[in-house]
């Protein structure tokens, strides 16, 4: 069995050691490096050895270590939101995965909002997050509005963001008709919920046909 080497960058923060564990749990990866400044390591230091980068760091630099990571010939799984990756496409000889959440149950409900969208289409979202996410709206309100909005609803402004401690990424997306309304939340109540999406993204975005290929979905 061929090992996938996977280094992380963003090591030291709270979804970075979640990713370094599971990694180290995977019977078909071995964690090769871990990048962070608050570690001394940077980004380029651990390329050499790395056939998958995770990322989840900051928005600020989430193009520029996408970037690094194409230019290099490395895959890059990124997790970070708020930034525009589609001025990579075509850069490097690498693939690109981005995801706004790798929670399977976050994914599930925006497909399921798009189902409903063309039926119910007046939609509210609610998105909940701990006291120290940067982005807001998430990325994951920002897809599921994206996908309600192509499929013909009506995505009433602003999106609701809530940051508190003791939170972790929670999301209600609301549709209202006459006389009824329909609720689809879900709620991740540790980040080990994300990490089946990530380990599946490592597995698969070095066979990806586009990049960069966003959305949990179109592995599933």
């Amino acid at each position: 069995m061929r090992v996938i080497n996977v280094a992380v960058s963003g090591a030291a923060g709270r979804m970075g050691e979640t990713v370094c564990r599971a990694v180290d749990g995977a019977g078909d990866m071995g964690l090769v490096g871990r990048a962070d400044p608050d570690l001394g390591i940077a980004l380029e230091d651990v390329l050499g050895d790395a056939d998958v980068v995770v990322d989840f760091t900051v928005p600020d630099s989430a193009l520029r270590n996408a970037r690094h990571c194409l230019e290099a010939g490395v895959h890059c799984v990124m997790g970070t939101t708020g930034a525009d990756f589609s001025e990579l496409e075509g850069v490097g000889e690498a693939n690109l995965f981005v995801a706004p959440n790798f929670a399977i149950g976050a994914v599930l409900l925006m497909q399921a909002a798009k189902l409903i969208a063309p039926h119910m289409p007046e939609c509210e979202i609610v998105e909940l997050h701990h006291d120290r996410k940067l982005d807001k709206p998430s990325g994951t309100a920002l897809r599921t509005a994206e996908l309600v909005r192509e499929a013909g609803g009506n995505v009433h402004e602003p999106i609701h963001s809530v940051r508190l401690p003791g939170l972790v990424a929670h999301q209600e997306t609301v549709f209202g008709g006459p006389g009824q309304t329909l609720s689809l939340r879900h709620d991740s109540l540790a980040r080990e919920s994300f990490m089946p999406g990530v380990l599946l993204a490592v597995r698969r975005v070095g066979e990806l046909d586009h990049s960069p290929t966003v959305g949990l979905e179109k592995l599933l």
